[in-house]
């Protein structure tokens, strides 16, 4: 299948955008993003539509929700989760989205979302308790405001031939002068911020204090003349690792998993001060349009069949423990996973809930930083 049949059948939805950049990968082709959700959008307005990060709008993850209603859940494509619930407050209605563990607080206060009524998940039995009980999840009736259904990390994803080592891994490597303009950096503050305040030492408890803002500030400020593209499109970050434009780069577990893969020659860094660690889940708006299908769409999430994907091909942890029994020992140990997700959450830095007030002042910071200022 030459490239042209290849984007007719990822239009089609028989073939996804990873698997479409994965063949791109192997063959040294580049690409720029490609509008498979504008396609969705305009999709059955019977079907419900899913709010979420690039990457996770693909067919992989919606088998049972395709076997049981004969179509694909309709996507819409966020950069950040600031950035969702600000369109969100604005009006955009949609059935379910995608926060992460520190913004599920803020998400709740807004008003926008409904209890999830677990009895109507044929797999909430197998969802591991520990990634349910999270700060500010608990809703009235022993419902949840949040299913839990991924979690990782963010660290350094490197050319283990092109970038020189010296000593332990660290997140000094995306501060190191020798590779300016050849480091790359995610583009929300959700992860880039976070990451700035491990390595200005700052513990997660003081984060919202003023002394912490001003030295997460400055190495951000420090770091800025040496990064050569801020994005939340993944597969700008894995193309450029991937031909050498970039020898070092933030990146979540999975674009170490896909260039592995590939044969190019990575590894996603076990930082000396830690990773940044985090779980996130599905919510239903309030006034869902297709609120049965927005269950469908989580107990689809929720499945052994999109774990076992979300392990082997993202390299994430899923929330449902059967998903690991899919697996070998030595395969999870080789992915940076484990059976008991606490090993690996607690292993690094645990993102904690921020007020809205911190949030909009980090994020307008982090975008002055960004434009140079």
């Amino acid at each position: 299948m030459d490239v042209v049949d290849q984007l007719g059948a990822v239009r089609e939805g028989k073939l996804s955008r990873r698997k479409f950049t994965q063949g791109l990968l192997a063959a040294g082709v580049a690409m720029t993003t490609l509008p498979v959700s504008a396609r969705r959008a305009a999709a059955s307005g019977d079907e419900a539509t899913f709010f979420t990060w690039g990457g996770y709008d693909i067919p992989e993850l919606f088998k049972p929700y395709e076997a049981k209603n004969g179509a694909l859940p309709n996507f819409s494509i966020f950069g950040g989760s600031e950035e969702a619930l600000t369109k969100m407050r604005g009006g955009f209605v949609v059935d379910v989205s995608h926060p992460c563990n520190q913004a599920l607080p803020r998400w709740v206060a807004s008003g926008l979302f409904q209890p999830i009524d677990v009895t109507r998940l044929s797999n909430w039995s197998d969802v591991m308790p520990e990634l349910v009980d999270l700060p500010g999840n608990a809703a009235d009736g022993g419902n949840v405001w949040m299913a839990p259904f991924d979690w990782g990390q963010t660290s350094v994803t490197y050319r283990t031939d092109m970038f020189e080592l010296e000593g332990e891994e660290s997140w000094d490597m995306l501060w190191d002068k020798r590779y300016a303009n050849r480091l790359g950096s995610l583009a929300s503050g959700a992860d880039a911020w976070w990451c700035g305040a491990i390595k200005a030492g700052v513990d997660f408890a003081d984060i919202a204090t003023d002394e912490a803002f001003e030295k997460i500030a400055a190495v951000m400020r420090e770091q800025r003349p040496l990064i050569r593209t801020y994005t939340d499109d993944t597969t700008t970050l894995e193309q450029a690792l991937s031909s050498g434009e970039m020898v070092a780069a933030m990146t979540w577990n999975s674009s170490a998993t896909l260039l592995k893969s590939e044969g190019v020659p990575v590894k996603f860094a076990a930082p000396k001060e830690g990773a940044l660690t985090w779980v996130c889940g599905v919510v239903i708006h309030k006034d869902a349009p297709n609120l049965d299908r927005a269950y469908d769409v989580i107990d689809s999430l929720l499945s052994v069949e999109s774990g076992k994907f979300m392990i082997n091909d993202y390299g994430y942890g899923h929330s449902n423990i059967k998903s690991f029994d899919e697996f070998d020992a030595a395969t999870l140990q080789d992915l940076g996973l484990s059976k008991n997700p606490f090993e690996i959450l607690e292993a690094g830095h645990f993102q904690q809930p921020q007020s809205q007030d911190w949030e909009t002042r980090m994020n307008e910071t982090f975008e002055q930083i960004k434009a140079g200022f």
